[in-house]
């Protein structure tokens, strides 16, 4: 009886720790995504600003 109650308690645990190693790990994914997502458009809004005229582009970085 006692060994059948720890072996279910490892293996709750072990699905535990299961679980969280996957929601984790999609949590970095997703903020490894997000700030290469953040990355690439403040690039392309950077480039757009070098592409305007110098006058625009001064006013546009006060």
């Amino acid at each position: 009886m006692e060994a059948t109650l720890e072996a279910q308690a490892f293996s709750v645990l072990a699905v535990l720790a299961l679980v969280l190693l996957v929601v984790v790990t999609g949590g970095v994914a997703y903020l490894t995504a997000a700030d290469w997502r953040d990355r690439r458009r403040r690039k392309n809004d950077q480039d757009a600003v070098k592409r305007r005229s110098p006058k625009v582009a001064k006013a546009a970085k006060k």
